[in-house]
């Protein structure tokens, strides 16, 4: 067929975007490169640039649209409105040229012709300013979905023409430096992907928040993608490690599961072909709207594209991409790909830290998208004819956002929103502008109050909060491009796998202590014996807590596997590929059964510190089902999951033939010393550790030091006693001298030494000394890291010949 106003996908390519905008250039690319290589697109056609202005020229359109548009004030939202909708009548009221119609029908014709005559498309504006590197136009034209028959589709055509002058296009393209009459709009019509029967979402080659690469970063919600691009849902999140899955090793890294209350259907019978949100069933709530094959299949989707654009222009290109999945041929499509165009532009080395001063009264919970801290005063929208009375400087608080909020999003201080994921609307958009959001915070709108100071805190990780009043806060900035490493290696300790990502922006050398205990405690929530034998447990409200926990797990046992398994795997992928030192589980007796179910399982102890602990529980009956659970998680992190940068740690070794019984158990459980490079260490916090170095080094890969429980023990101090406290200090001369004749002991027989207590963080004269005595590591509190490299490369400028 052979037109002067159309082209099918398979004539399209990136070099024609000023033909066919961003999204219909990228659409083409893909159908024609990428398809060969397995990643699916629907077929469909682009209506050029050149008949938007076939159409106003016939229409002689274009002094009525200076007049409309000549000297217009964005920041009058009143006027900004009035002269919107007056460009788009004069674009809607001109008559679609016959020899553009005609071309129009014969494409679509033909792609009945391919896909039956029930076939429905999709209508997508494309400007051509739009989905460049340095500038997403993304949502600021409109889409006609599900469009079926001849009189339908010219009359989408004309209105998405027409949505190029949308009130949040107009100010976008002022803000950006375009010339209204210089951008113009070509149109994507494609088969409809019947995501409505489905599920869709959208993907990142890339971690959005603290634009780690290594990931691909997926969300994803049952029926049409409008509501996670528009943030009326909580997605469902999924994260897989991109160099694990280029090697072979396909499995999810980490999913966390959102709400799903509503999805978004066509409504039956409405020749309009109109759309509405329905609520979501219980069931769809609480399980993932993807499989482990669909995620992984996405994951290959979004690492072929990255990497085919990535090429084109011989540097690496992140890339932010929507996908849907057909309910009726059950396929996965690629439906849009475009630049990244916030993390992927940050340059250099500068780290910049947000640290909180102070703690105020919590008063909303979200999802952080930012990691910044602000403050203001709530001004709370729920309407859209309220955007005016919006002041800069102001928090603003919303049910959702859409693009039309725009421009007053750009004045606020920060945004928190009650529904929405890390991918919606006022999310990317509070990331272009560099503010801190808080979305999906549920009842924001009615527990936040208009006038009320607030401070909007997303710098610890996931969870954003909102606090009551102006809570102080610091920045801290260093230039890491200067900073050089010291010879001493300095390693973080880390328990939480929500802030893994951006702590790894750190000048570090690994993780010297991953605590294996806090996603027990956080995520897991439950005693691993209550999960394998909850006929043991006695109340029935912990075991309907126990049900409910493991929800959509085959067995109780997978549940606690996975989970855990994700956990200590995001922690590893982040460092990947630097050593993560994973300590097994150290919770004491009254800490177990604190967990759900655990008071079934465990003894009470007079002195628990001292009691049943560490490696006595690992092969002890008691206890040896659960840990066998800890072993299949570190299996699966280190064998499925392809991070063989895990070292697996022991805690409180008490003696020599524990050590062996445990090593032999690990063994038993697919976890055996030396096999496919697994390390093994120890905690050397129990002074016969000390005392008995060379036999526990002829089991043990390296030693880290736990100063916290050495002090302790060999001092004989109750370091939860606040009554002995003061008599409780690890700069002791005795204690120092344990350390050392540790650190000798390990380089005797040739194993790495380390610690990770807390000395090196609280004390800079501990860190001074376990430099002169030749510590191999010290792992570190990650707000210590900084402060603690310094005082290091100052300590070994004599050793480097440096004055």
């Amino acid at each position: 067929m052979s037109s002067k106003y159309i082209r099918f996908f398979k004539e399209i390519h990136m070099e024609d975007v000023p033909l066919m905008g961003g999204k219909n250039a990228s659409l083409g690319e893909m159908y024609r490169e990428l398809t060969p290589q397995g990643v699916k697109v629907p077929n469909g056609f682009a209506i050029t640039s050149e008949a938007y202005r076939h159409l106003l020229d016939q229409a002689n359109a274009w002094p009525a649209l200076h007049a409309a548009l000549d000297g217009l004030d964005p920041t009058n939202i009143t006027d900004l409105t009035q002269r919107g909708a007056r460009a788009r009548e004069i674009v809607y009221s001109a008559p679609l040229p016959a020899d553009l119609q005609a071309e129009i029908l014969a494409g679509y014709a033909e792609l009945r012709e391919e896909y039956g005559e029930t076939l429905s498309v999709a209508v997508r504006s494309s400007a051509t300013a739009e989905d460049l590197p340095t500038a997403s136009f993304a949502g600021q034209q409109d889409t006609y979905l599900n469009i079926a028959g001849e009189v339908a589709l010219l009359d989408a055509c004309k209105r998405c023409f027409a949505s190029l002058f949308t009130d949040r296009a107009i100010h976008y393209r002022m803000d950006q430096g375009f010339d209204h009459f210089k951008v113009a709009l070509s149109i994507g019509v494609m088969k409809m992907v019947r995501s409505d029967k489905a599920t869709s979402g959208v993907m990142f080659s890339l971690d959005t928040e603290t634009g780690f690469r290594d990931v691909v970063f997926i969300t994803a919600s049952w029926g049409l993608g409008e509501n996670v691009v528009q943030g009326a849902v909580d997605p469902d999140e999924f994260y897989v490690f991109k160099p694990a899955f280029q090697r072979g090793k396909k499995a999810v890294l980490r999913r966390v599961m959102g709400t799903k209350k509503i999805k978004m259907i066509y409504t039956e019978g409405d020749t309009r072909h109109s759309t509405r949100n329905v609520a979501t069933h219980r069931h769809e709530q609480e399980s993932f709207c993807l499989t482990d094959a669909d995620v992984l299949a996405l994951a290959d989707y979004a690492i072929k594209v990255e990497r085919h654009y990535s090429q084109k222009i011989h540097e690496s290109r992140p890339m932010d991409m929507e996908w849907a999945k057909d309910g009726l041929d059950g396929q996965l499509y690629m439906i849009q790909a475009r630049p990244e165009t916030v993390a992927s532009q940050k340059k250099g080395q500068m780290l910049e830290e947000y640290i909180l001063g102070g703690q105020g009264t919590v008063l909303a919970q979200g999802r952080a998208v930012g990691g910044k801290i602000a403050s203001g005063p709530v001004h709370v929208i729920s309407d859209v004819r309220q955007l005016a009375d919006f002041k800069p400087g102001e928090v603003l608080v919303a049910d959702t956002t859409s693009p039309d909020w725009e421009p007053i999003m750009k004045e606020a201080a920060a945004i928190v929103t009650n529904r929405g994921g890390r991918t919606c609307h006022a999310a990317i958009i509070a990331r272009e502008l560099g503010i801190p959001a808080v979305v999906g915070a549920d009842h924001a709108t009615t527990t936040l109050k208009n006038g009320d100071y607030v401070t909007i805190s997303c710098a610890k990780g996931d969870v954003g909060n909102v606090y009551a009043g102006v809570v102080p806060f610091t920045v801290r900035q260093t230039d890491l491009s200067t900073l050089p490493r010291p010879k001493t290696e300095i390693m973080i300790n880390l328990g939480n796998p929500e802030i893994a990502f951006q702590t790894s922006m750190l000048p570090n050398d690994g993780v010297g202590l991953a605590r294996m205990e806090f996603i027990i405690n956080h995520t897991i929530k439950a005693h691993p014996m209550a999960l394998l034998h909850p006929e043991k447990v006695e109340d029935a409200h912990e075991q309907k807590a126990l049900v409910a926990l493991t929800q959509g797990y085959a067995q109780a046992a997978d549940f606690f596997v996975e989970r855990l398994s994700e956990g200590i795997g995001t922690i590893a992928a982040a460092f990947y590929p630097k050593p993560v030192v994973v300590r097994m589980s150290d919770f004491k007796s009254n800490e177990y059964a604190a967990l759900l179910g655990g008071r079934w399982f465990e003894p009470r102890e007079d002195n628990p510190m001292l009691g049943f602990r560490g490696a006595s529980r690992y092969a002890h009956p008691a206890y040896t089902e659960g840990f066998r659970l800890e072993c299949r998680a570190m299996k699966r992190v280190r064998e499925e999951m392809g991070l063989d940068n895990v070292i697996l740690m022991l805690p409180f070794v008490r003696r020599v033939k524990e050590a062996d019984d445990v090593l032999a158990k690990m063994a038993e459980f697919g976890l055996r010393r030396g096999a496919d490079g697994l390390q093994i260490y120890a905690m050397c916090e129990v002074p016969n550790n000390v005392i008995l170095i060379d036999q526990f080094a002829q089991r043990f890969d390296g030693f880290s030091i736990g100063s916290n429980d050495l002090t302790q023990l060999t001092l004989g101090v109750d370091r939860d006693s606040a009554t002995v406290a003061y008599d409780y200090d690890e700069r002791d001369d005795g204690v120092k001298e344990m350390i050392r004749l540790a650190v000798e002991g390990c380089a005797r027989n040739g194993i790495h030494s380390g610690l990770c207590g807390q000395a090196p963080s609280d004390y800079p004269e501990m860190a001074e000394f376990l430099v002169r005595i030749g510590i191999q590591s010290m792992s570190l509190n990650p707000d210590t890291v900084l402060a603690t490299t310094l005082h290091v490369l100052d300590v070994e400028k004599p050793r480097r010949g440096e004055t």
